[in-house]
C-alpha cells in the first residue's frame, strides 16, 4: 500500500479526526479579544469552518513545494517578468521590494499527482486555520498537522508578525512596524471579514497597531499614508483591485506610487505571480525553454501545471468544441468569480467570455473527502492551499465544498485543517 492509498482510505472513512468544539471555542474568543465576533461568527458563518480535517502524504506535500520552489524560479529569470509583464498596468512595471505575504498557491490532489490550479497573492483564511487546526482532536498519534513538524500556534503567530516587519524593511530599511492598514472594500461585509479583526488582535499582542479601513478611509499627509487617526507604515492589501485602478484606491495608488507607505502584497506581486495569464507560460514547456528556464523546473511544471491557454477568436471554435474538457478563468479574476466550467456554458455566456480577458484550463477534477453529517455521510470535493512566503510553505490548509467552487457555504464543508498521513 502506498501513502497516497492510505491518504485515500483516510479521506473516505477516518472520521475519528474532528474539531474540538470547546477548545475551538476558547481560542478563537482569544483571538477575537474582547470583540465578541466569534459569537456572531457562529450564526452569520455556520458552515465557515469545517468539524474534519483533510489527510495528504509526505509525497504530496514534496511535490507541491518542488512545484512552488520551480514557479519561485522562474519568477526570478528577466525573460519571464519582462514578458509577464507586458500585459499589465505600469504601476506594476517595478518591485518596491516586499515580497508579498500569504501567497495561496492551491492545489487539486491526483492520481498523477498535486495539479497546481491556481496562485493567489492575497488568499485568506490563514488566521482561521490556524485556530481551526489547533483545536483538532484525534484518536490515534500517528497523524500530525504539517507546518514542520506538529502545529505550534504560538510560534507560527510570531513568524506571521516577524513576515510583515521583514516587509517593511524590505521597502524602508531601518523603519519600526508602529500601525498596518489592513484594507478591503467594505471590510465589514466581506464574508472573511471577521479575519480582519484576528489579525487586528494578532498584531496587538506585538505591540503594533491596526486599523481596519475600506481604501476611501485613507489620505496622504505630507509624505505619509494616514487612516482613522493613525500614520500607516505598512498597508496589508486584501483588496481585489490588484492594480489599484478603481476610483476609491486613487489615495492608494498615489501612495503605492510615492512610496507613503509599504504594501504587502502589491501590484507588483501579483503582476509576477498572480495574474491567471501567467499559466500561459508556466504550462508551456516550449514557452519555458525559450525563456531560459531549466530541464527540472520545466519537468516538475510540466507535470503538474493543467495546460491554460489565452482564449482568443482565432482559437474560439476549437475551445468551443472541447469545452466540457476545460474550465474557463478571468485572467485578473479572483475567488471563483467569472469562471465557468465549460460543460455548463452557454452560448450568451461564451460570448462574454470571448469579449473580456480569459484563460481555457484543463479541466483538473479535485479529490474528495468523505464527511459526516447529522449522522450521513457526505462526499465533499477539496482543493489543497499552501500559504507560502518567499517561496516556503508557512501553512497548509484546505476547503471543502460542494457545487462548482470553494464558497465556504456548504454543511459540513469550510475551511479544514490538512494532516499528513502515517509513514508507511
Amino acid at each position: 500500500m502506498t501513502a497516497e492509498t492510505i491518504v485515500d482510505a483516510l479521506n473516505r472513512s477516518c472520521h475519528c479526526i474532528s474539531v474540538d468544539q470547546g477548545a475551538l471555542q476558547q481560542t478563537l474568543e482569544a483571538g477575537f479579544g474582547a470583540s465578541k465576533t466569534f459569537s456572531r461568527l457562529q450564526q452569520t458563518h455556520p458552515h465557515l469552518l469545517a468539524n474534519s480535517p483533510v489527510f495528504v502524504s509526505r509525497g504530496q506535500i514534496e511535490q507541491m513545494k518542488a512545484v512552488i520552489s520551480a514557479i519561485n524560479h522562474v519568477a526570478g529569470l528577466k525573460r519571464y517578468r519582462e514578458k509577464v509583464l507586458q500585459w499589465v498596468p505600469d504601476i506594476a512595471a517595478t518591485s518596491p521590494g516586499p515580497k508579498g505575504v500569504f501567497f495561496g498557491y492551491d492545489f487539486h490532489l491526483t492520481k498523477d499527482g498535486p495539479q497546481l490550479i491556481e496562485v493567489n497573492t492575497n488568499a485568506g483564511g490563514v488566521l482561521l486555520l490556524l485556530h481551526v487546526a489547533s483545536a483538532q482532536k484525534a484518536c490515534c498519534s500517528e497523524v500530525e498537522n504539517f507546518v514542520t513538524g506538529r502545529l505550534d500556534a504560538a510560534d507560527l503567530e510570531l513568524a506571521f508578525v516577524d513576515m510583515f516587519r521583514k516587509e517593511l524593511r524590505a521597502q524602508l530599511p531601518g523603519n519600526i512596524l508602529r500601525c498596518v492598514g489592513i484594507v478591503d472594500e467594505s471590510p465589514t461585509e466581506q464574508y472573511l471579514g471577521p479575519e480582519f479583526i484576528l489579525f487586528q488582535e494578532m498584531f496587538a499582542r506585538h505591540g503594533i497597531d491596526a486599523v481596519i479601513a475600506d481604501p476611501d478611509e485613507f489620505e496622504i499627509r505630507g509624505s505619509r499614508l494616514h487612516a482613522q487617526g493613525k500614520d500607516i507604515d505598512l498597508v496589508y492589501n486584501r483588496l481585489t483591485d490588484f492594480y489599484l485602478q478603481t476610483e476609491s484606491c486613487a489615495t492608494l495608488n498615489d501612495a503605492y506610487k510615492s512610496g507613503a507607505a509599504a504594501f504587502t502584497p502589491n501590484p507588483h506581486t501579483h503582476a509576477i505571480f498572480a495574474n491567471k495569464r501567467n499559466l500561459t507560460i508556466l504550462s508551456d514547456a516550449t514557452c519555458l525553454r525559450s525563456l531560459g528556464v531549466d530541464n527540472e523546473s520545466i519537468r516538475v511544471l510540466e507535470s503538474s501545471v493543467p495546460n491554460s491557454r489565452l482564449v482568443t477568436r482565432e482559437n474560439a471554435d476549437d475551445l468551443w468544441a472541447r469545452r466540457r474538457q476545460i474550465f474557463f478563468k478571468p485572467c485578473w479574476g479572483y475567488g471563483s468569480r467569472g469562471t465557468y466550467k465549460g460543460a455548463k456554458l452557454t452560448k450568451k455566456t461564451w460570448a462574454s467570455i470571448l469579449a473580456a480577458d480569459y484563460i481555457a484550463q484543463e479541466l483538473v477534477l479535485p479529490s474528495e473527502r468523505l464527511v459526516v453529517v447529522d449522522g450521513d455521510q457526505r462526499s465533499m470535493k477539496l482543493d489543497v492551499r499552501c500559504y507560502v512566503y518567499d517561496g516556503e510553505i508557512q501553512l497548509l490548509g484546505a476547503r471543502m465544498y460542494r457545487g462548482q467552487t470553494t464558497n465556504l457555504r456548504t454543511d459540513g464543508g469550510g475551511l479544514a485543517a490538512v494532516f499528513t498521513a502515517p509513514e508507511i
